[in-house]
């Protein structure tokens, strides 16, 4: 019998297109132990692909007919061919961090074949620093940004003496989908699911939705805004992909935090904000009112998100303010004002289905290639997600940065990921190269935001060893 997707699953395939490619990816960079090099590495990993065990999630494949009722749904491959989702790939001379960025982009900009299970790994060789790349992409419909992350990580150990570790492909002790509960794509399904399921509860949205509107028309902190000015990164896309990432020490992001009595999730948005800001001066194109971004966000106090604590918030991320310590002010007001509304509804469900209304024009978007909005109900998505504290490795080899790539729709031609690895914080962002065709500049922004935020609170900037290592 072939499982049926769940409706946000089938949305990203509705929504796909050549122009419109819904697949999410992450990029390992690997510095292969003493005595090896990243010729051994890839070789070790590429030998993997000859074992035929392989979980059943990396084995299923997107259908549709008249026996699914005209809905997509899973079924495993019986042709499943492992050999074509595992590739080798070498970089051009001299073999830099901008030769990888490129070869990346060319990756991330092409469909995934339906006709097979939506995923491939790509082992790059050539990087002139000894290390090896590992970049995945899978279709959205298939993992989550998130989980596909989690996906990544499950076949790394903090243990660097541990050897014959599995591939990500590998069966693994709890197979099947691993999703996130905590991506904002997920909530229009999670919303539907709470309603179906949960008619008893169903009082308590009625006030929170009409809350959250409230909230947006006064122009306060929440999961729904409506005061998103237009800009040059708010248009239509090309199938075509950019991908640059920098990383930087997370002591960094976590001193400015103490010293402005915020989180580390708002210096990203603070950094977020002065980049674009600088950004869009230069191009003459900032707008008179802030900019908003959607963030997905943990509601419970201990982090940990699972169940029904995750949310979506719209963060006014104070473009219109030069002064670096005041934008970061106004971010912190936002979010913290965000939280305490949502941490207020009860019952917990009503969360979601706040969430859910926010989260709406996106899949909205996707779906009409964003003909039905005439404005963007933000302009920019920025996700950070926590990684492992320690120091990962695979067979030896120490992981020293993961990258995130993401999917840019229309309407949203820039995505800013991060996620954390041991002592550093990874910047991904990913463009449609049509209209933002440079990203480098922008990654510069970044730095000099940050050290801006550090100078507003005399702070002396904080390096250690994984500036170095990330690159």
């Amino acid at each position: 019998m072939r499982p049926p997707m769940s409706p946000t699953d089938s949305m990203f395939l509705l929504g796909e297109s050549r122009d419109h490619p819904m697949h999410v990816g992450g990029l390992i960079l690997l510095r292969p132990r003493e005595g090896t090099t990243a010729a051994d590495l890839g070789a070790l990993f590429t030998a993997t692909a000859e074992d035929d065990e392989v979980a059943p999630l990396w084995r299923k494949r997107a259908v549709r007919s008249l026996g699914t009722f005209g809905q997509w749904a899973w079924e495993e491959d019986a042709n499943f061919d492992l050999s074509y989702h595992v590739r080798r790939n070498a970089l051009p001379q001299p073999g830099g961090l901008d030769e990888l960025w490129d070869l990346v982009s060319r990756l991330h900009s092409t469909l995934l074949d339906r006709s097979r299970p939506l995923w491939q790994i790509h082992v790059i060789e050539g990087l002139a620093d000894g290390r090896l790349a590992v970049y995945t992409k899978i279709h959205h419909a298939l993992a989550d940004g998130v989980g596909a992350m989690k996906l990544l990580r499950r076949a790394l150990s903090p243990d660097a003496e541990r050897p014959g570790m599995p591939a990500p492909w590998a069966p693994f002790d709890t197979p099947g989908r691993h999703h996130s509960s905590g991506t904002a794509l997920d909530l229009p399904e999670a919303a539907m699911q709470v309603v179906r399921t949960a008619t008893s509860e169903v009082t308590g949205f009625v006030p929170a939705l009409a809350g959250t509107v409230n909230r947006a028309l006064r122009g306060v902190g929440g999961s729904l805004s409506l005061a998103a000015p237009n800009t040059v990164i708010n248009v239509p896309i090309s199938g075509t992909r950019r991908f640059a990432a920098r990383s930087w020490p997370l002591a960094r992001l976590r001193a400015v935090a103490r010293a402005a009595d915020a989180t580390v999730n708002d210096v990203v948005l603070a950094m977020s904000s002065g980049a674009l800001r600088a950004f869009l001066s230069e191009q003459g194109a900032l707008p008179d009112k802030s900019l908003v971004a959607m963030v997905p966000v943990c509601l419970r106090p201990d982090k940990d998100c699972a169940g029904n604590e995750v949310g979506v918030l719209m963060a006014d991320l104070g473009t219109d303010l030069a002064d670096p310590a005041d934008r970061l002010a106004r971010v912190s007001a936002s979010t913290t004002e965000g939280k305490a509304s949502m941490q207020g509804m009860s019952p917990p469900l009503s969360r979601l289905a706040a969430s859910a209304l926010g989260v709406a024009p996106l899949a909205v978007g996707i779906l009409t290639r964003n003909r039905a909005l005439p404005r963007p109900p933000f302009n920019v998505i920025v996700s950070n997600v926590p990684g492992s504290p320690d120091p990962l490795y695979w067979n030896g080899a120490r992981v020293d940065a993961v990258y995130p790539l993401s999917v840019p729709v229309d309407g949203q031609a820039l995505n800013i990921t991060c996620t954390s690895t041991d002592d550093a914080i990874a910047f991904g962002l990913t463009s449609c190269s049509r209209s933002l065709p440079q990203l480098r500049p922008l990654l510069d922004h970044f730095d000099t935001a940050l050290g801006a935020l550090e100078d507003a609170f005399d702070l002396v900037p904080v390096t250690d060893e994984a500036s170095f290592r990330a690159g």
